[in-house]
């Protein structure tokens, strides 16, 4: 996905577009990766990965596309109401491989990650594991995406260092390459405080293997141009290794988003000139959407980067 200098498109959301039309759907544990077990969930999540697919073979543009595995780890398995599926991860990868399949013509174009989460809530630091426990932790699900032949690995919305690390030590130990995503505040930090250059540099220097590049997710564009921003005496071989954004199209904190009735979102076309301004004053390169976003602002993006590069 990397050897092309131009930009790549990663998914928009997904879990949110589910809970705003079929929350029935979402397990209290597991979340989407369930639905890939029920006839009416395959449905709705086919058409929503292919509408993404879709909008990189319409612009020739590399799209990542995540497994729903972000929430499917053992423990969380165990809890829900699919533990009688045990192979549930390569069920999932198995299923968004049948869609890239669908296009055989432009499938090299469409790179299918699996998706790793921490362990607590994403948005409370406090509950998030030490190095030893999350090595620990992740072990089995980290195997699982790896065996399951996913193109690559990628823990998201993680808001503390100890946990990233744990989980990056795990992962350095398969063939696969690897990300972390942050969630960043806009004082340059992870939610549990760390600086983001901070946490990248030391991440980098402990884990060999090291992440193939580091990405925020589950902020607005503006929130992270400010994060970039925060240290003036940032080394640039470290902000050179934050290559991609899945942004949110609020400028909400993430906490209170979390939970929120009601859908705050931006239109497409605003959101595509934010995220083309980091892409030009940061050098990111992946650029996709989280919460708020659907196809037309995945869509918008793709013409704002083809039209501008």
């Amino acid at each position: 996905m990397m050897k092309s200098s131009g930009a790549v498109l990663a998914e928009g959301g997904v879990i949110e577009r589910v809970r705003r039309s079929a929350p029935e759907l979402l397990d209290p544990y597991i979340l989407n990766a369930g639905m890939v077990c029920e006839d009416n969930g395959r449905r709705i999540l086919r058409k929503i990965y292919r509408e993404y697919m879709d909008i990189g073979c319409r612009f020739d543009l590399p799209l990542i596309a995540l497994a729903p595995t972000w929430r499917a780890n053992p423990e969380r398995l165990a809890l829900s109401r699919y533990s009688a599926h045990p192979d549930i991860i390569r069920e999932c990868v198995d299923f968004l491989e049948s869609i890239r399949g669908e296009l055989p013509d432009k499938s090299q174009l469409i790179y299918v990650g699996g998706m790793m989460a921490c362990r607590g809530d994403a948005y409370r630091p406090s509950e998030a594991l030490s190095k030893k426990e999350a090595v620990i932790f992740h072990q089995r699900q980290a195997r699982d995406l790896a065996a399951a032949g996913v193109d690559f690995i990628m823990a998201a919305t993680l808001p503390a260092y100890s946990e990233a690390w744990g989980i990056a030590s795990v992962l350095s130990r398969h063939d696969r390459p690897y990300v972390l995503s942050f969630v960043v505040r806009a004082d340059g930090t992870l939610l549990d405080g760390t600086p983001l250059f901070e946490a990248v540099a030391l991440i980098d220097s402990q884990i060999d293997p090291p992440p193939f590049f580091y990405m925020a997710n589950c902020v607005h564009p503006s929130v992270f141009e400010r994060a970039m921003l925060a240290n003036e005496n940032r080394p640039e071989e470290v902000a050179g290794r934050i290559l991609g954004l899945q942004a949110n199209t609020s400028e909400k904190d993430p906490e209170e988003l979390d939970g929120l009735p009601s859908l705050d979102t931006s239109e497409p076309g605003e959101f595509a000139n934010l995220m083309d301004g980091v892409r030009r004053r940061f050098g990111i390169r992946i650029l996709g959407g989280c919460c708020g976003t659907n196809a037309r602002h995945i869509a918008a993006i793709a013409e704002k980067v083809t039209r501008t590069k």
